[in-house]
């Protein structure tokens, strides 16, 4: 057993490699998460807005691992589906203008949906990771900053099937006319295709022997939204994401395969 989570996950990355960290999600009241709020405190991450729900367990998920390296996820929400709208308003008051916010699919698309607005609204860069994938709204991308899908999920956004980078460059501008600034496809160990008005390019990964891709996506967008506090401009932010994650996939698990700083510097 390990902790896990996307959201979870995506914070423990942005705390490992050094940024200021705050994370609002919602528990059971179970050892699953005293656990979790114990490993987040541990990662000197802000657990005020971390809400316990006493009628449902924490979420737990059932990770199968091929041989290539390879994941199915079977996923129980349990709290995280009952995270509501007006949960999240103490946290939001919070968020400043220039902020970074993460947003991922694991906890209701309406409460997603409704944070992403009043984020940027507040003048903070937004940041969605739309997995597991689902259906948006379309009047939610133009208030998308950066907007981080696999190939998958791109498929499901746009309709277009993403195999090649021909492929993934008509999805991407599908993406952008709906209103997102900037569209960063996820493409496994072929890196992440980049795009917005100027830019059009795959960034490369490292070359790695995978042995478990559980959590790869989280890594990379905990990684991203990092490199981009701390000023870089997008290529870069997108190569450091990367390498994190290629670092990720050489180990077990979800948030026991994520680097530390030191490590990427190295």
């Amino acid at each position: 057993m390990n902790p896990g989570g996307k959201g979870a996950n995506q914070a423990v990355t942005a705390a490992k490699l050094g940024a200021a960290v705050t994370f609002a999600c919602k528990i059971g009241n179970d050892i699953f998460g005293k656990q979790a709020v114990q490993g987040f405190q541990r990662e000197g991450i802000n657990t005020d807005f971390v809400l316990t729900d006493d009628d449902h367990p924490s979420g737990v998920a059932l990770i199968l691992v091929d041989a290539n390296g390879e994941n199915s996820i079977a996923v129980a929400s349990g709290a995280n589906g009952t995270l509501g709208v007006n949960e999240l308003e103490k946290v939001i008051e919070q968020i400043g203008q220039g902020d970074t916010v993460l947003f991922q699919l694991e906890i209701p698309i309406a409460t997603v949906e409704y944070a992403i607005k009043k984020c940027h609204k507040k003048g903070a860069k937004v940041i969605l990771n739309p997995a597991p994938a689902q259906l948006l709204a379309d009047d939610v991308f133009r208030f998308i900053h950066i907007i981080t899908p696999n190939e998958t999920e791109a498929e499901l956004l746009t309709g277009i099937k993403v195999t090649d980078i021909i492929s993934a460059a008509i999805a991407a501008n599908v993406l952008q006319e709906k209103g997102v600034t900037h569209v960063i496809i996820t493409l496994g160990p072929k890196g992440a295709y980049l795009h917005n008005d100027a830019i059009k390019k795959v960034i490369p990964s490292p070359i790695v022997s995978a042995i478990d891709t559980t959590a790869a996506g989280d890594v990379f967008n905990g990684a991203l939204a990092v490199a981009l506090t701390e000023n870089a401009d997008l290529e870069q932010a997108v190569g450091f994401a990367c390498n994190a994650a290629a670092i990720s996939v050489t180990r077990m698990g979800a948030q026991s395969s994520v680097p530390r700083r030191s490590e990427l510097q190295d």
